[in-house]
C-alpha cells in the first residue's frame, strides 16, 4: 500500500511472545502498510498461554522500548488494559492486532492462548480486534514471510465487513510454502489439535523438585469447514470468536433444579 492511502490512523498493537519476540516485528511491519501511526503496548517477557488473565494482585510496570513502543510487567491483556486506559486513554486505536503468534492457535487451543486473550481484552474494551498466528513445522524456520506478505491485505479484506461489536477474529497463516498458500477462509473454531496437558517432573540443581507444563497436540484433521482442516490444507483462516461459551444443547436440557427448601 503506498504512503498515504492508509486506511487507518491508529493501530494498537501486542502479542503474548514478548516485546523483542520476532513475530511482533513482522507484525510491526504489516500494521505500517495500514496506519499513520503504530503503537506497541507487549509483554516484557513471554506469556505464552496466560489466555484473558489480567494481573489484579501485583503492581505493573511500563518500560519504554523506542518511539510508541513499550514493555508491561504482566499479561497481553494487561498490556491491552494499560495501553487503551492509560497510554491511549484518549486516543483511542481504529483496530487492535495481537501477534503474530509464533505457532497456530487453532480450535480448543484458542482458550488458552494469550495472544487471542489480548484480542479478546481489546473487544472488551469496544475496539475491533484481530489475533493473528502462523503456524509452523519446524520451529527453527518458522515462515515469517506467509504472514509477511499476506498480512496486510487480509485484514483489509475482513476488516472490509462489518461485523458485530461482540466478535474479535482469529487468524491462522499456513505452514506451507509460499507458493502454496491458499485464500483466505472463514472458518469455525472446531475441536482443533490440543489432546491435553501433561506435568513433566525433575529435580532441579539446588535438590527441589519441580514440575513443568506442556500441551500435547496431534496433526489430524477436524471436521470439514472448522479452521484446523483449512489450515492444513494450506488456507489462511479466519474464525469469528466472542465471549458467550453457553453450550446452546445442554442449556434446553430440562433439568430440574430443586431448592433446599423443597428437600426439608
Amino acid at each position: 500500500m503506498a504512503s498515504g492511502q492508509h486506511r487507518f490512523e491508529r493501530i494498537l498493537l501486542t502479542n503474548d511472545d514478548g516485546i523483542d519476540a520476532p513475530g511482533l516485528k513482522v507484525l510491526e511491519r504489516i500494521a505500517s502498510q495500514l496506519a499513520n501511526e503504530v503503537w506497541v503496548v507487549a509483554p516484557l517477557l513471554d506469556q505464552s498461554g496466560t489466555s484473558h488473565s489480567l494481573s489484579l494482585h501485583a503492581p505493573l510496570r511500563l518500560s519504554y522500548h523506542g518511539t510508541r513502543r513499550f514493555a508491561v510487567t504482566g499479561t497481553p491483556g494487561d498490556c491491552i488494559a494499560v495501553a487503551l486506559g492509560h497510554l491511549l486513554n484518549h486516543d483511542k486505536p481504529d483496530l487492535v492486532l495481537s501477534g503474530v503468534n509464533r505457532g497456530a492457535n487453532l480450535g480448543t487451543e484458542t482458550v488458552f492462548s494469550g495472544t487471542v486473550g489480548a484480542a479478546m481484552t481489546g473487544l472488551l474494551f469496544g475496539i475491533p480486534s484481530i489475533a493473528l498466528s502462523q503456524g509452523f513445522t519446524d520451529r527453527t524456520a518458522v515462515p515469517w514471510g506467509n504472514a509477511l506478505n499476506h498480512g496486510a491485505r487480509v485484514i483489509e479484506q475482513l476488516m472490509a465487513h462489518e461485523w458485530p461489536q461482540d466478535v474479535c477474529l482469529n487468524v491462522n497463516f499456513p505452514s506451507c510454502a509460499p507458493s502454496a498458500v491458499l485464500p483466505l477462509k472463514m472458518t469455525r473454531q472446531g475441536r482443533g489439535g490440543l489432546e491435553g496437558v501433561s506435568v513433566h517432573s525433575g529435580t532441579d540443581p539446588r535438590g527441589l523438585e519441580y514440575h513443568w507444563l506442556k500441551l500435547e497436540r496431534h496433526q489430524r484433521m477436524d471436521e470439514p469447514g472448522t479452521e484446523t482442516t483449512e489450515h492444513l490444507a494450506g488456507h489462511i483462516t479466519a474464525t469469528p470468536l466472542q465471549f458467550e461459551r453457553t453450550h446452546v444443547t445442554a442449556s434446553r436440557k430440562p433439568v430440574r433444579v430443586q431448592c433446599s427448601s423443597e428437600r426439608s
